[in-house]
């Protein structure tokens, strides 16, 4: 059996020097054995797999409305993509795969029904209460709301995990800053790689399910250098292939492209910064995992077209703002009346102000329960 000290020397022995070890992890709130024949950070990855949180994000949003269609992405699907890029990006780079994947399994735990349009509803209703923002909820979720433990709230998770879903930021995700997770510290490299993995997954499902939902047109797509390429040397060797087989293999290419020069960049910045240690990292004051200039300004162009066409597109914006109402709704309904709350949700009220109580019952609905609730709150021949 594999035992504590021997999966020691292989993290000395297999990775990099500035790769976190499990054995040099800053611990838990509360102080648990360790496991036999399990690191830390695989233990923190079962925890969140094994969440009620993390089963929920099946039926939370990406971009279309879970009831729009199987297909496309939910927060789920999305997650799971992350989880394998950045799985992929670490072992290349000699990073702990264990512990990219517990922050890239986690990092989405915090997010509320209906994606960034119901973040930003709770946003504004939490407003004078400091907002709202899903990595901090993220981290509170796995603090205090998960249920699982009988010596414990939570699912007490590493100081490093809970790190990496505070400080998770991408190009929709805005870092939060909680004191005891040191903020004025950079991120771990395998912090890092789950933000930048969370960005290429972002990208490519978008394409796929923009036009897949028919949002976004090939034609608008061709005009990318970064995708007209990839198009014209797939058809070179494929000529008589059909769409479907051509947009998976595009897709497909675009993501090894990114990911194969993330981690070019990254090794060289590696060397250039002479990085000798974890410490290196947090102490650096700027981050490593990058891409190079070439593919940030060929990616660009490609995250403006699917902002003007998919994220703007007025199916999408109509479903945003419904969406806004929905929650909008259930919040002054449940904040005026605290008894419409079910009974095992009114019990914090007392430990946790009513708006925290409400936030936290509302960010952790899926898109099918929030619709559901509303239903019940106001449809006169719905039953309660």
């Amino acid at each position: 059996m594999l035992t504590q000290n021997q999966i020691k020397k292989f993290e000395n022995t297999f990775l990099a020097p500035y790769a976190m070890k499990s054995h040099l992890s800053r611990g838990r709130v509360y102080p648990e054995e360790i496991h036999p024949y399990r690191s830390a950070y695989q233990r923190d990855r079962d925890r969140v797999i094994h969440s009620a949180a993390f089963r929920r994000l099946e039926y939370k949003t990406q971009v279309f409305v879970n009831h729009e269609g199987d297909y496309y992405r939910t927060r789920l699907t999305h997650t799971l993509e992350v989880a394998q890029i950045a799985r992929t990006i670490a072992a290349a780079l000699r990073l702990n795969v264990d512990l990219v994947e517990a922050i890239a399994l986690a990092h989405d735990l915090g997010h509320t029904p209906f994606g960034h349009s119901g973040e930003e509803a709770l946003n504004e209703l939490m407003s004078e209460l400091g907002g709202f923002n899903h990595n901090v909820q993220g981290l509170r979720v796995v603090d205090v709301l998960e249920e699982r433990y009988p010596n414990f709230p939570g699912l007490n998770l590493t100081w490093e995990v809970r790190e990496g879903i505070v400080k998770h930021s991408s190009g929709f995700d805005r870092a939060g800053c909680v004191e005891e997770l040191a903020p004025e510290e950079m991120p771990t490299l395998e912090t890092q790689i789950a933000d930048i993995a969370d960005e290429i997954a972002y990208d490519n499902h978008d394409i796929d399910d923009g036009l897949t939902s028919g949002l976004l047109k090939e034609s608008d797509l061709k005009k990318l250098p970064l995708w007209h390429n990839i198009y014209k040397a797939i058809l070179k060797k494929y000529a008589k292939i059909d769409v479907d087989r051509k947009k998976y293999l595009i897709i497909r290419s675009l993501i090894d492209a990114q990911v194969t020069d993330l981690i070019q960049e990254t090794e060289a910045k590696i060397k250039a910064h002479k990085l000798r240690s974890y410490k290196d990292v947090k102490t650096l004051g700027t981050k490593i995992v990058s891409f190079s200039d070439r593919i940030q300004k060929l990616r660009k162009p490609l995250r403006e077209l699917l902002m003007e066409k998919l994220y703007h597109h007025y199916r999408v914006t109509r479903m945003s703002n419904k969406a806004k109402h929905f929650i909008q709704e259930l919040f002054k309904v449940y904040i005026e009346n605290p008894q419409a709350l079910p009974p095992q949700i009114q019990k914090r009220i007392g430990e946790f102000s009513v708006e925290r109580v409400v936030c936290d019952y509302i960010a952790g609905m899926t898109d099918r329960y929030a619709l559901d609730e509303y239903k019940k709150l106001f449809d006169p021949y719905e039953k309660v």
